[in-house]
């Protein structure tokens, strides 16, 4: 495109508020980890509980803040949660090794991967990429960013999810197979990192469907919770 050419349109960009703060957290990108509980490997029986981790993205605007009625989407009739821990970088880098990785994360917060489980099961039983399940409209719901000086120890936490009040996740985050320093370690192995990523850490065991007019709400030690419904 040439200099002087002026765009069709201007793409919005995707806004996740800040706890404590004035500002908020512009989004570049959205990485998935998959299968980082062994109780979640077990519970979906696939894959090897000893393989390395692996990665999928999501959208950009597939990022809706706290509060959002989520409609139920298009093209599914298993829509599925999974609570996840977020880690939020805000200083970028590539082989970044794991001693350094608290120099890269802006902060923490709480996410859901929403998704088209049995689009997932499709794609899955015919070799296929993860896409029609895991990458749509609304998919990825992230809470509040706390900056990391107001939560060091992290690692340490709970994760609780319920559905309409009743408790269906529970888990320490100390379970994650692979830790968020392994994580971020092994990522920008395969991609340079940049501040205004969003890495989704993986679902412990629980997750299940939810339908028009239930109430998700993820609690994480030391973060602000974060909460949709669905339409």
């Amino acid at each position: 495109m040439a200099p002087s050419a002026t765009p069709l349109w201007e793409a919005p960009t995707v806004q996740v508020p800040i706890s404590n703060k004035d500002r908020t957290f512009p989004v570049r990108r959205v990485y998935c980890v998959g299968r980082n509980y062994v109780a979640h490997i077990r519970e979906m029986k696939e894959g090897n509980e000893r393989d390395a981790p692996f990665f999928f993205q999501k959208p950009t605007d597939a990022v809706v803040a706290s509060g959002t009625a989520i409609p139920f989407p298009q093209h599914t009739q298993d829509f599925q949660y999974e609570g996840e821990l977020v880690v939020a970088i805000g200083r970028g880098g590539i082989n970044i090794p794991s001693e350094k990785v608290g120099e890269h994360i802006f902060g923490y917060a709480a996410g859901l991967d929403m998704t088209r489980r049995d689009r997932q099961k499709e794609a899955l039983n015919a070799g296929r990429p993860w896409e029609a399940g895991k990458s749509f409209d609304h998919s990825a719901p992230c809470g509040p960013i706390t900056a990391i000086e107001e939560c060091p120890a992290i690692g340490e936490g709970t994760l609780c999810l319920s559905v309409n009040g009743q408790q269906r996740q529970k888990s320490d985050l100390d379970l994650m197979i692979w830790d968020v320093a392994e994580i971020i370690e092994k990522l920008s192995r395969q991609y340079r990192l940049e501040g205004g990523d969003l890495i989704y850490t993986g679902t412990p065991a629980g997750v299940g469907a939810v339908r028009p007019g239930d109430v998700i709400r993820l609690e994480i030690t030391g973060l602000k919770e974060l909460e949709v419904s669905v339409t």
